[in-house]
């Protein structure tokens, strides 16, 4: 939990996706370098004004995605465009290259002064839509170090979407967790089975009871679940749920950042709260049911209550004027 506490204004920090248009030599590609880049800036702009904590950029519409490597076009195309984001930003930001080209991920986070990468197939191996994705922890963590990029910090899917898991049917997904801490990850990411589909709160309970490393929801986590989720979860990627009508494919819409953004502080409120209550003794010293909490989280208006369960106003301790 370090690097949170260092990076983002938050405990529990939620990351919003910047899909990049189809790289040149992809397939798809239409649109000029230039054109990617401005977009991408817009987007993150729209992230940093709405309070998201941070930005991860990503290869999305390079389909269909070379396995475990991409040439020195995309890594060229992805450090400018990642450059630029981080400046306009001013927040954390992270690389995810597609599909499962990790150590790429990790050159054009250090070129671009990026805080993390998401990486695919760090421990365990599963079968995706490009072929068998081995693991890449040992190789990857070495080339971290050898090019001197050790403050990027690696976080981990396991039992990613988009794949097939029956070669590893019987290591649980909490074994999993366990063995990226093991090998020395940053954080676990879990999954559902697709892009917008959020995790079963089992697997997210199994992982979170597995591991001292962060827990990251990474897809499937909207406004209307992200309160579900806040218990066990130390932060969130969202993509989806920041799009047109839901479409990962879609513009940001920044409606529907906000709206998550709101039923974030939800939670958020309650949580500090309940660590007010927990940490402070009972002190009351006010008549009943005239105690009124002030809009300020530190400021309580006091009451005459013997304790807190007796309490009729839910008064807490003054800590103010």
């Amino acid at each position: 939990m370090t690097a949170f506490a260092k990076w983002f204004n938050a405990t529990k920090p939620v990351i919003g996706m910047v899909h990049l248009g189809a790289l040149p030599g992809t397939p798809a590609a239409a649109r000029k370098l230039k054109e990617i880049e401005s977009i991408a800036v817009r987007e993150a702009r729209i992230y940093r004004a709405a309070g998201v904590d941070g930005v991860m950029i990503e290869n999305m519409h390079d389909t269909p995605y070379l396995r475990g490597t991409v040439g020195p076009e995309i890594v060229a195309a992805m450090t400018i465009v990642a450059r630029a984001v981080k400046e306009a930003a001013g927040i954390p930001c992270g690389v995810q290259i597609l599909a499962g080209a990790n150590k790429e991920a990790i050159a054009v986070a250090l070129a671009a002064g990026l805080e993390f990468i998401r990486a695919e197939g760090f421990a365990f191996a599963h079968v995706a839509d490009e072929g068998l994705i081995e693991s890449s922890a040992a190789e990857l963590l070495r080339y971290r170090r050898a090019i001197g990029a050790d403050d990027v910090r690696v976080w981990a899917d396991v039992k990613k979407k988009h794949s097939a898991h029956a070669i590893t049917s019987d290591v649980s997904i909490a074994e999993t967790a366990h063995a990226v801490e093991f090998m020395r990850g940053d954080a676990v990411i879990v999954t559902g089975m697709v892009t917008g589909d959020a995790p079963k709160p089992d697997d997210v309970r199994e992982v979170k009871r597995a591991t001292r490393l962060p827990v990251i929801i990474g897809s499937g986590a909207t406004a209307a679940n992200v309160a579900g989720f806040w218990a066990e979860a130390d932060g969130f990627i969202v993509g989806s749920d920041f799009k047109l009508d839901g479409n990962w494919a879609a513009d940001v819409d920044p409606r529907r950042v906000r709206k998550f953004m709101r039923a974030r502080r939800g939670p958020t409120v309650r949580s500090r709260l309940s660590a007010i209550t927990a940490a402070e003794p009972w002190a009351c010293s006010a008549p009943p049911m005239r105690a009124r909490r002030s809009r300020s989280l530190s400021v309580y208006t006091p009451c005459h209550c013997r304790s807190r369960r007796s309490c009729r106003t839910s008064g807490r301790r003054s800590t103010g004027s």
